[in-house]
């Protein structure tokens, strides 16, 4: 879950899965004279539509902190034992309907904990430098059922999409965690080169609570107008998990139409 903030005393949450669909989005009209559509493009954009789809599980139950009342974070669920078989389950489920998309999401998922594998310079990415042993055999395992699957696709190609993956999951939290403000994501590449590219710098400049401006611009129509769920919860602290659950069921949906320009 991601927790947004709070609002006229209501608490406002993303779904993980929520945020997963907003950056399919933005993965399947990117592309243009400057950069370079995903290819393959469907192994690609369901990759990133479905990426964070191993929190589907824990969305079904999600639970409250008992010391504070409030709904758990995904930071503050992630490294639970159950949480890490979500993680797998999402791999072994895409890798029975596209393993170059199954691929992808294991590479996202092992390089949160790795730094995003030196893909990304800002926003500065996350390295879990002394993992749980639970985490680290999660890890390691992954890491080598890659290394078997990588044999069978082109590994430059691979990285480009590994890059972009990064991108495009860092622009949906760029939407999904707080208002809009002044960012930008470095570096973004825009070409498959068999040369390897650096990228570009990219920049996101709100006109409006709703309104982007992004420089340079990846996509492929102009405006691009992408929606994201949030969920307003009646309060942001609740007695116990069933109580929060009831919340969370009930909770009033606001759709939020962003228009990038």
């Amino acid at each position: 879950m991601i927790i947004r903030g709070e609002h006229n005393g209501e608490i406002v949450m993303v779904n993980q899965t929520d945020h997963s669909q907003l950056v399919g989005q933005l993965a399947s009209h990117w592309g243009n004279s400057e950069f370079d559509a995903p290819r393959p493009y469907e192994s690609v954009v369901r990759a990133a539509i479905y990426h964070d789809f191993g929190w589907l599980p824990y969305e079904t139950t999600p639970g409250a902190d008992p010391k504070t009342g409030k709904p758990l974070s995904f930071m503050q669920v992630g490294l639970q034992k159950s949480q890490l078989n979500s993680y797998r389950w999402v791999v072994d489920w895409m890798n029975e309907i596209d393993p170059y998309s199954a691929l992808i999401i294991c590479m996202h998922r092992t390089g949160l904990w790795r730094g995003r594998y030196g893909a990304i310079d800002h926003p500065t990415a996350f390295n879990l430098s002394n993992p749980p042993p639970d985490v680290a055999k999660f890890t390691s395992d992954n890491e080598q059922w890659q290394e078997q699957q990588k044999k069978s696709f082109d590994e430059k190609e691979l990285r480009t999409n590994y890059r972009l993956m990064q991108v495009w999951d860092l622009l949906g939290l760029y939407f999904c965690c707080q208002d809009v403000c002044d960012d930008f994501v470095d570096p973004v590449p825009q070409k498959y080169s068999a040369n390897g590219d650096r990228g570009v710098k990219m920049i996101m400049k709100p006109e409006s609570k709703t309104r982007v401006a992004f420089s340079p611009y990846p996509f492929d129509v102009r405006p691009l107008k992408v929606q994201l769920r949030l969920k307003h919860l009646p309060r942001a602290t609740f007695e116990n998990d069933e109580d929060f659950r009831k919340g969370f069921y009930q909770a009033r949906n606001e759709w939020t139409e962003f228009e990038l320009v």
